[in-house]
C-alpha cells in the first residue's frame, strides 16, 4: 500500500480541477497530480471496454449510517468533494432503490467543476416515486433499471431499461450489459451498501473507492457485506492506494483481478 498526502485544503482542491474533466475524457497522456493518481486509473478499461467504479463512505470502524439509518454526513467537505468529481468524470451514476426512497438524492454534480452524468436506479419491483429528484427533467439522461415484465408510472423522457431478474434481484452483470449497450462506458455505482456489495461479490467492480472519515460510530450499517468465509486466507485481497484528502482517507481498492469480462 502506498499513500500520498497533498497539502492541508478541507476541499481537497491541491493543484487545478477545471480541465480535468475534459483532459479525462479527451486522451490526455496524463492528468496534473494529485488527479492522475485519483483518478487515472478510471480512464480505460483493462478487461473490457467498461470501467465500474464503487464507492463508499464511511467511518473508520466501518459503518456508513447510524444504528437510526443517519448518514448525513459521516464524510466532510474532503470527501463530499471527491464524491463529485466521481460524478463529474462517469458517464452514468447507479443507485439503488432504498438509497433513493431514503436519500432522494440529485446525484448531479455540484461541489467541482464538470458535468453531470446520466442517472440511474436500480428499481426491479418498480417502487420509485415519480416525484423523486433523481427523476427531474434537466436535460439528462434518466433509466431506471427495472426486472422484465414491470411497467412502473415514471415521467415521461424516463428510459425504462427492463432485465431478468431471479428472485426479485437483477445480476450485477446483466446490469452492466444492458447499460453498455445504452452507450455507457463509465459508470459509478454509488450506493447503497447493499447493492455496491453484489457488484464487488459478482466481480463486476473495476475500483472500489472508500472514503473513511475520522469518526466512530460504534455500531450501525456495515459499508460492505460479503458471504461469510472461516479462515482469514480466504478473504477478497486487492492492491490499494490510500491518499490523504484533508483529514479523511481515500482507499482506493483495485478489484480488476476478480473483475467478469462483460458482453
Amino acid at each position: 500500500m502506498t499513500h500520498a498526502i497533498e497539502p492541508d485544503d478541507p476541499f481537497g482542491n491541491a493543484g487545478s480541477w477545471s480541465n480535468v474533466p475534459s483532459n479525462f475524457r479527451d486522451g490526455a497522456p496524463a492528468l496534473p497530480e494529485p488527479w492522475e493518481a485519483r483518478f487515472g486509473p478510471l480512464r480505460r478499461g483493462t478487461v473490457d471496454r467498461l470501467v465500474v467504479v464503487g464507492q463508499i463512505g464511511q467511518s473508520i470502524d466501518g459503518r456508513i449510517a447510524t444504528v437510526t439509518g443517519h448518514s448525513k454526513y459521516i464524510n466532510g467537505p474532503a470527501g463530499l468533494a471527491h464524491l463529485h468529481r466521481l460524478r463529474a468524470l462517469v458517464d452514468a451514476v447507479l443507485i439503488g432503490i432504498g438509497t433513493a426512497v431514503a436519500d432522494d438524492p440529485l446525484l448531479t454534480v455540484r461541489r467541482c467543476a464538470g458535468p453531470s452524468p446520466a442517472r440511474i436506479v436500480l428499481d426491479p419491483r418498480g417502487r420509485l416515486s415519480p416525484a423523486a429528484k433523481v427523476l427531474t427533467a434537466d436535460g439528462l439522461r434518466r433509466l431506471v433499471v427495472t426486472a422484465e415484465g414491470v411497467a412502473p408510472k415514471l415521467p415521461e423522457g424516463v428510459e425504462v431499461v427492463g432485465v431478468p431478474a431471479t428472485g426479485g434481484e437483477i445480476a450485477p452483470a446483466a446490469i452492466l450489459t444492458a447499460l453498455a449497450e445504452r452507450g455507457f462506458r463509465r459508470i459509478l455505482i454509488e450506493g447503497g451498501a447493499h447493492t455496491v456489495s453484489r457488484f464487488i461479490a459478482a466481480g463486476c467492480l473495476d475500483r472500489l473507492h472508500v472514503m473513511v472519515a475520522p469518526i466512530m460510530l460504534g455500531a450501525g450499517q456495515a459499508g460492505v457485506t460479503l458471504k461469510p468465509i472461516s479462515t482469514a486466507d480466504q478473504a477478497l485481497r486487492a492492491p490499494m492506494q490510500a491518499h490523504l484528502i484533508g483529514e479523511e482517507v481515500l482507499l482506493d481498492c483495485d478489484l480488476t483481478a476478480q473483475r467478469i469480462a462483460i458482453g
